[in-house]
């Protein structure tokens, strides 16, 4: 391609074309990245619209798949920049093996963070629903008014009339290892009875 650009060139602009295509066709990658990007984020957001998905998993969904799209995009324009693909793999499983190594040491952060994405999915519970978290068939537990569904942890307010006001924060993973008893909108009876 190089050389039927010299036949139609001045001589004055043969030595610029070694400079002048790489940062070409880095441009066009980093267009055709952030085209993909745009393009991925409205079909995201409108997804998340039609079946109104929360915004805490649209928006981390989101931000992956830019970070991705751009990250694959630097690889590419380092390469057509001349980087040796062979050091940038290097560089790469380098990475990965530390992340992996990150990933487990990391790892009760994480499953926090899938199982709030499980509780954004499948909505055993909303905002403002009464649970319970039953250790044992006849022994209560944790009980109290949902008021934020965060990423690490669920809060809740505390139904406890030794406690009045207190708020509870219970690891997002504890509502799939143990009982949920719900009340919808927080119609429990017994509390309404009580107060």
């Amino acid at each position: 391609m190089k050389e039927r650009l010299r036949l139609h060139l001045p001589p004055w602009l043969h030595e610029w074309l070694d400079v002048i295509v790489p940062l070409a066709q880095v441009a066009v990658i980093l267009l055709l990245a952030w085209l993909l990007q745009w393009l991925l984020r409205r079909l995201l957001t409108r997804l998340g619209t039609r079946y109104q998905l929360p915004d805490a998993v649209v928006k981390p969904a989101r931000n992956l798949l830019r970070w991705l799209i751009y990250f694959v995009a630097a690889l590419m324009a380092l390469e057509r920049l001349g980087v040796s693909s062979d050091v940038l793999w290097t560089g790469i499983t380098g990475f990965v093996t530390v992340g992996a190594v990150a990933f487990f040491a990391a790892w009760s952060v994480l499953s926090n963070l899938f199982c709030a994405l499980l509780i954004f999915t499948t909505r055993p519970f909303r905002e403002g629903d009464v649970i319970e978290l039953i250790d044992t068939g006849d022994k209560p537990g944790i009980k109290g008014r949902v008021t934020d569904i965060r990423l690490i942890y669920t809060i809740l307010e505390d139904h406890d009339p030794a406690h009045p006001g207190a708020l509870l924060q219970v690891p997002n993973t504890l509502f799939f290892q143990k009982a949920l008893r719900r009340w919808r909108g927080g119609l429990d009876t017994r509390v309404a009875a009580a107060g």
